[in-house]
């Protein structure tokens, strides 16, 4: 039998008056592959802290083994202005670095990179080494906080055969379904107040859950029949001399007879994007551009053309450029030679990497997504919007500094698709999205009339939505 690592038992927590858990528990043994999901601000980075001691239980009891070590990937990088590969993990390792560095050579880290400055790198190779600096630590429980967000397909792969091959225990949040499909042999879902832990990957997972509901739904019509069919009889035999005793002998077992509770199903949304106002065959033109910055050209000798209507993905290696060109195409980042222009008509709204920094903390939810509404998108399309990414009623009053992560990305998605511009850039949109909202993006994105031109690491995403691939 496996050892033990940890275990949660009767654990709530609650920010305010918002319940993220309640009477929550599971236990996590040596060597499982465990996917954490749930919808946004259900409270799973919140959990991660608190199993590595930042937060804690409001009441419950959290039990470690003895043996216990534990190591946490976040997803705030924490690196030295001029901290080199080579310092960083001299810094965190607890394992002499030769060692490290053997362990690491699945993560393909050569020595000339970990003796460059770790800023100067792209986003798959800090993970990487900051993956290194994880296996210094030597844990045998690794917590790992959405690691896929802005990783290549190159490093992606690498990281899935890291996982498959790791002999210890994790815990993986994850919204990327083929990512934990690949990776994961138990879900624990983080849902409604509740945390349930499931055998088996993400596959799995979905086909029990549905098994379980429909069991639960076939089981709760049973007991409403024969609950109808005794109030029927109490109804018709009651007041009868000969039948009052039998009949309420049957009342008497109403008080008995089993309840059922059916949980309600996750709210999902149906995103519609206001239609783009109306333009030229031609979106964006682009002829022998150089783009980059003064210290540094990244992307030589760019030529490309546009047409209103396409779906444009964009792929390509972490470090080739692809923000970049984002930029570029976006009139964020004007090149340094060549030629760029827009068709008539084009206006482009940007979803960038770090959006979400720059959402103003003390607006609510309406009122940044009203601030950065088209002067012709009705007041009643923005509260549809808004619903439609998960905020109605009071959540869509909530201020946005005390929103999640996930949260925060589905206002800052918002407030772009309300602008009716005709081109949409986006860069890694679904990066802290929930199953339920990457869907409806998916969808509406499938269904929009205008351009989109997008960068996603989520392959499946980028497979439904792109109906034309550009390669950096």
């Amino acid at each position: 039998m496996a050892e033990n690592l940890l275990q949660l038992h009767d654990g709530s927590k609650s920010f305010g008056p918002r319940l993220l858990f309640s009477k929550a528990g599971f236990s996590i043994n040596a060597g499982e592959h465990v996917g954490v999901i749930g919808p946004n601000g259900a409270g799973k980075s919140t959990l991660f802290r608190i199993l590595t001691g930042e937060d804690h239980l409001d009441t419950g009891s959290l039990t470690k083994a003895r043996k216990l070590s534990l190591g946490y990937l976040s997803q705030h990088d924490h690196w030295e202005p001029e901290e080199t590969g080579n310092s960083y993990l001299e810094r965190v390792t607890q394992i002499p670095i030769w060692e490290l560095k053997s362990q690491g050579r699945v993560l393909q880290v050569t020595e000339e990179l970990l003796d460059k400055k770790v800023m100067s790198l792209s986003g798959g190779y800090r993970m990487r080494i900051k993956l290194m600096g994880l296996l210094g630590q030597a844990p045998n429980l690794m917590l790992l906080d959405e690691p896929t967000n802005y990783l290549d397909l190159e490093t992606t792969l690498l990281l899935e055969q890291f996982l498959q091959a790791y002999e210890g225990a994790f815990l993986l949040i994850s919204h990327d379904r083929e990512f934990l499909r690949r990776t994961t042999d138990h879900i624990l879902e983080v849902e409604g107040g509740e945390m349930t832990k499931y055998n088996g990957n993400i596959d799995d997972y979905f086909e029990q859950k549905e098994l379980l509901r429909n069991q639960l739904e076939t089981r709760a019509a049973s007991l409403a029949d024969k609950r109808k069919e005794v109030l029927d009889f109490v109804a018709r035999f009651g007041a009868s001399a000969t039948k009052a005793r039998q009949a309420q002998s049957r009342l008497k077992s109403l008080g008995r007879m089993e309840t059922i509770e059916l949980k309600p199903l996750p709210v999902s949304s149906t995103i519609r994007i206001p239609p783009p106002s109306k333009t030229g065959k031609l979106a964006v033109s682009v002829e022998n551009a150089n783009f980059g910055y003064p210290e540094r050209t990244v992307l030589k000798s760019v030529s490309l053309q546009i047409q209103r209507g396409d779906h444009v993905a964009v792929v390509g290696l972490n470090g080739a450029g692809k923000s970049t060109l984002l930029k570029g195409i976006s009139g964020t980042l004007a090149p340094l030679t060549g030629k760029f222009e827009f068709g008539f008509g084009m206006k482009i709204a940007f979803f960038a990497q770090h959006v979400i920094e720059a959402l103003n903390a003390d607006d609510t939810v309406i009122g940044s997504l009203e601030k950065a509404a088209h002067p012709d998108v009705k007041h009643q399309e923005i509260l549809d919007l808004a619903g439609s990414l998960l905020f109605s009623g009071d959540d869509s009053r909530k201020l946005v500094s005390v929103l999640s992560g996930g949260e925060k990305s589905r206002v800052a998605l918002g407030r772009v698709l309300l602008q009716k511009a005709p081109c949409l850039v986006l860069d890694e949109p679904t990066n802290h999205l929930d199953f339920q909202t990457v869907e409806a993006l998916t969808q509406a994105l499938r269904a929009y009339e205008g351009t989109v031109i997008v960068v996603s690491h989520d392959r499946s995403f980028i497979r439904r939505v792109g109906t034309k691939i550009l390669e950096v």
